[in-house]
């Protein structure tokens, strides 16, 4: 294959990679507001 075509599988990639580690901070950070909130804590 073509270093063209794996040039472009890599950078395609990164956006996949960043919007998947984006997504699992702010669930994280939403499980943990509803926890805070449920236990009437501040979440700082």
């Amino acid at each position: 294959m073509s270093s063209t075509f794996w040039l472009t599988l890599y950078v395609l990639a990164w956006p996949v990679l960043v919007a998947g580690t984006l997504t699992y901070i702010v669930r994280a950070f939403t499980r943990d507001a509803k926890e805070a909130k449920k236990e009437g804590r501040s979440i700082i």
